[in-house]
């Protein structure tokens, strides 16, 4: 029994099941990703219902994809760069991007997160200069527009305009959504991402990767550092201790150090137990980010930027070039050098980190100048040694940020490419107080892609997996900006350790404006204020008046609240509510403020309470009244005068009215609508030229693929009985025609469509000879399979047919037997066995009382059957008289996939007949029943042994499946020409003890013989 007020556990009412199947619908095709954007590679992973995480691989099929993307332009005559307008260079992705770098050093753009939303002023003036440096034959420029750097290309008119590093990042990720696209399949969508960041990333960085992400046509479900995508990849397999047991977290370090940065993260691994529905409790994971520490130029890029400058100080010291005159500047300025000095550096840099030295060759680095040399471990590491000091700052940093010890970690999780490097290892071993703790045990390429696909799942409702609660931290310290009677104040809110995410505190600030005001906030960078948000309130003023003039509030004690959290997915400060409330004595108020009056003004609900409590987080009272320190002993004060025991004061009423406010993001200057429009659709113009030039690009495969076929079909003797000379004759002349126009140039210029009909010119001759000579071959198979289809079709006509006229026959003749059995049985006299037969009531039955028979046959129309034979045997015999007329090289009167029609059209006539003689055995199988115009009364005797079970059973009331029905109507399915008349059984009334007998024992021994499958 189910009590009131209690749930079945999983019970789901109709509303909820329909609700869930809906959203299974919708859900069913999505698909999410997890991105790994790197410095210098790209790694995805895509999760997908049915399919569990699994890489993303390039077209060429890699791993990884280089983060490049380069513009391949088209020259003219003279060597130039062909610049149209409304027309679009080749893209290229990759290590085919990196491959046009010698040829085209500006039109090549790599490492593009190294520019990523850095202001293009004195703050970012560093950042850009070094990526300046190397790579020379980039066209930086400064945007005013955007605040930050954009990159000029050569491929356009010199009136188009640059390129933000947003949109070549887009390009990027869109390239990564195609590939996804395509390994997931039609019928599924790629939209949701979670891309990884690293921890330092600033609002206005992790604004431009939104922004790009934006632009490729994701939808951006969060932003994850690296170090917390490779704990939560750490987690997955795991379980932890359980706190409220009593038991202590674990803390893990993940160093990582990638190409471009180093970052030092270091987590809390615990489970607790927490309430799940109903009263249940469930235990979960949770990787909290604690500290964090990072180096945001310590990387591959920058060991790889030391051997380029001793490539470039050796090579000045040829002799060929002293005497040349040539200046360090001039080869750091040549691009096409510089381009072939980094892909080497990058070589030799991974080679010395296994061997103990590396050799280097570049052939005509200048003219007539070929460049040679060697460097060995112990060179590489003494021109490192600056770089070996920096590798334990982050790791310092982030346990004085998380407030730990060496002592206090478990392990240090080694992930990133550059930490093989030897000197990396050692300074590792140097920093731990137990070498055992520096740990592989997770894929150091690979591992935060697929924790950002796992956090990606986690967050989609079309996926259920292990439950982990995470959370990061800020990473930079947020401070409140308001305005106090003409002066701007600052109030600290969140410091860098503040939790991001599950159990991030929730900040409610008073305020004593009690009119429509604007405050901000700002992230401080390095010593700089930084603004990241302004936000408007819209309707203070009219819902203080409101207070006052209805609830009866003064006007000094109406409090001004927003709540503020960092919010997801940029982990900024961002405004969650807001709300204006007064406490009044509802004895002495004059009035209330109706559900009515609020909802006409836009502010909520009567029944709403202050916003005082959230669900997910602690909840922290902050005033912004007064200045930081007079802030925290107000704080102070109240929390002590609470705590202590006084007289309840009157119970009083808070009134509320929720607040409207607008968020104005700050930073980098935002582009125009305008602008975005632009930048989306020359993005969306570039695709559509590049879908046109794959069109083409395939349309001239496919011709130059067909005239090697047709040179074979020539040259094939098959061929020559199904064709005349004549025919082949003008097929190698087109084909002749065809190469020269393709060797003589035409070929680059022709468009999509003069290729296809080159290509169709020829087909049209080619194919028609194919055709005969296919047909020649499976001709005769094609008729002889028809052909018995057609006698498969007439034999069973023709069964059926004599099926029926039996039947008919057959009930015919007993229904005249079984009008002299009736008249005979109504003129016996009575016995001396009547006793035990039963008294009748009434006279005996009349002829009209017997069964009437059924023709299952009758009605049955077999002409549209007819028809088809009939047509399709005619059409056999014509076509083949026919075609036996024609030559070998003529075209054939019918194909074999007209035969294959016919063949259809028989088989749903074989089906009609199958359905027609199922139907007549289920009419034949059902007994018709009986109008009886009398009853039985049964004796004192007969009742009794009745009674007892002695009794046999009449024989009208026979089972219908008794053994002698089925054995019959066995006989029949199996065979209906050879059906045997039903045995006739006595009218009742004229049965015999013998026939009751006979009866009782066929009963006893009931026999369900097998049915036979009865084929046409």
């Amino acid at each position: 029994m189910i009590l009131s007020g209690r749930r079945r556990a999983g019970a789901m009412s109709p509303l909820a099941l329909c609700l869930s199947l809906l959203l299974f619908i919708s859900s069913a095709s999505a698909a999410v990703l997890g991105i790994d954007f790197g410095t210098e590679h790209i790694k995805a992973v895509l999760v997908k219902p049915g399919i569990p995480f699994d890489i993303v691989l390039t077209k060429d099929s890699k791993r990884k994809e280089v983060a490049a993307v380069a513009f391949k332009p088209t020259r003219d005559a003279k060597g130039n760069f062909i610049t149209e307008a409304g027309s679009y260079p080749e893209r290229a992705y990759g290590g085919d991007a990196l491959s046009l770098q010698g040829r085209f050093p500006g039109e090549v753009f790599p490492n593009l997160k190294f520019l990523l939303g850095i202001p293009s002023g004195n703050e970012g003036q560093s950042t850009t200069s070094i990526y300046k440096e190397r790579y020379p034959g980039l066209q930086l420029q400064a945007s005013e527009e955007l605040g930050t750097t954009v990159i000029k290309s050569s491929a356009f008119p010199e009136d188009e305009r640059a390129f933000s590093v947003e949109e070549l990042v887009a390009m990027q990720l869109a390239n990564i959504k195609r590939n996804a696209q395509n390994m997931a399949g039609k019928g599924s969508s790629v939209d949701d991402v979670v891309v990884t960041i690293p921890p330092f990333y600033t609002a206005d960085e992790r604004q431009a990767i939104m922004k790009a992400a934006g632009f490729a046509g994701f939808q951006v479900n969060g932003l994850i550092s690296d170090g917390l995508a490779v704990g939560l990849d750490y987690a997955k397999p795991r379980t932890f201790p359980e706190v409220t047991k009593g038991e202590q977290p674990e803390y893990h370090m993940v160093f990582d150090m990638g190409a471009g940065s180093t970052t030092a993260t270091i987590m809390r691994f615990q489970s607790r137990s927490v309430k799940d529905t109903g009263r249940f409790n469930k235990t979960v994971q949770e990787v909290a980010v604690v500290g964090a520490g990072w180096d945001r130029t310590l990387g591959g890029d920058a060991l790889n930027h030391v051997i380029v400058d001793d490539y470039v100080k050796k090579l000045l010291t040829k002799p060929a070039l002293k005497s040349r005159g040539t200046t360090e500047d001039e080869i750091k300025q040549n691009g096409r050098i510089m381009a072939r000095f980094w892909k080497e550096a990058e070589r030799a840099r991974q080679i010395l980190s296994a061997n103990s030295e590396v050799n280097s060759g570049f052939e005509e680095i200048m003219p007539d100048i070929d460049f040679r040399t060697k460097m060995s471990r112990t060179e590489f590491e003494k021109l490192t040694e600056s770089f070996a000091d920096r590798v334990q700052t982050p790791i310092k940093d982030a346990l004085k940020m998380a407030d730990l010890k060496v002592e206090d970690l478990n392990s240090v999780i080694l992930h990133g490419g550059a930490v093989r490097t030897p000197f990396v290892q050692t300074k590792l071993q140097g920093a731990v107080d137990d070498q055992a703790k520096l740990r592989s045990n997770v894929n150091a390429d690979e591992s935060a892609v697929f924790g950002a696909a796992f956090k990606a799942a986690a967050l989609s409702p079309s996926f259920k997996v292990k439950e982990i609660r995470d959370s990061d931290v800020a990473g930079y310290a947020a401070t409140l900006v308001y305005d106090d009677q003409g002066k701007e104040r600052r109030k600290p809110l969140f410091e860098p350790n503040s939790p991001v995410g599950s159990g991030s505190t929730t900040k409610q600030v008073s305020f004593k404006d009690k009119e429509d005001f604007s405050f901000g906030f700002v992230q401080n960078v390095g010593g700089v204020d930084r603004p990241t948000l302004r936000v408007q309130s819209s309707n203070l003023t009219a819902s203080v008046e409101e207070l006052i003039r209805i609830a009866g509030c003064g006007k000094e004690s109406i409090d001004t609240k927003f709540s503020v959290r960092l919010g997801l997915p940029l982990g900024l400060p961002d405004v969650t509510g807001g709300s204006v409330s007064c406490e009044v004595d509802p004895s002495k108020k004059t009035g209330s403020i109706g559900d009515s009056v609020k909802g006409w003004l836009g502010f909520g609900k009567g029944d709403q309470q202050p916003l005082d409590d959230e669900a997910d987080g602690p909840v922290e009272q902050v005033d912004a009244k007064a200045s930081a320190s007079s802030g925290s002993a107000a704080s102070s004060s109240t929390a002590a005068a609470s705590s202590s025991k006084a007289p309840e004061p009157p119970k009083k009423q808070t009134e509320v009215i929720p607040l409207k406010w607008t968020s104005t993001t700050e930073g980098n200057p935002q582009p125009a609508p305008d602008a975005i429009t632009q930048v989306l659709q020359r993005l969306k113009d570039f695709d559509l030229s590049d879908k046109a030039r794959y069109a083409r690009d395939e349309a001239q495969n496919v011709l130059e693929s067909y005239t090697y076929t047709v040179r074979d079909f020539l040259e094939n003797k098959v061929y020559e009985k199904v064709s005349t000379k004549e025919q082949r004759d003008l097929i190698s002349s087109t084909l002749q025609s065809t190469k020269e126009w393709m060797e003589s140039g035409d070929l680059s210029k022709a468009s999509t469509e003069t290729l296809k009909e080159k290509r169709e010119a020829l087909k049209k001759l080619v194919e028609p000879i194919q055709l005969r000579l296919r047909e020649s071959t499976g001709r005769s198979e094609t008729v002889e399979g028809l052909q018995k289809s057609l006698d498969k079709l007439q034999k069973g006509i023709l069964r059926l047919e004599s099926a029926a006229s039996k039947a008919a026959a057959s009930i015919a003749s007993a229904a005249t037997a079984s009008s002299e059995t009736s008249t005979t049985a109504g003129s016996k006299a009575p016995s001396d066995l009547d006793e035990l037969e039963g008294a009748e009531t009434e006279t005996s039955p009349t002829p009209s009382e017997t069964p009437a028979a059924i023709n299952p046959y009758e009605g049955m129309d077999l002409t549209t059957v007819n028809e088809t034979y009939n047509s399709i045997s005619t059409w056999l015999k014509e076509t083949i008289a026919e075609q036996e007329k024609l030559k070998p090289y003529e075209d054939p009167v019918f194909l074999s996939r007209d035969a294959q029609r016919k063949s259809e059209q028989i088989a749903r006539a074989l089906e009609d007949l199958v359905q027609k003689t199922t139907k007549a055995k289920a009419a034949k199988a059902k007994k018709p029943k009986t109008t009886k115009s009398k009853t039985t009364k049964p004796s004192k005797a007969t009742a009794d042994r009745a009674a007892d079970g002695e009794e046999p059973v009449p024989a009208d009331a026979a089972p219908e499946d008794s053994s002698a029905a089925k054995q019959h109507e066995t006989h029949e399915a199996a065979d209906p020409e050879a059906a045997e008349a039903p045995e006739q059984k006595p009218v009742k009334g004229g049965e015999s003890i013998e026939d009751m007998l006979k009866w009782m024992k066929k009963d006893g021994k009931k026999e369900t013989p097998d049915r036979e499958h009865e084929e046409l």
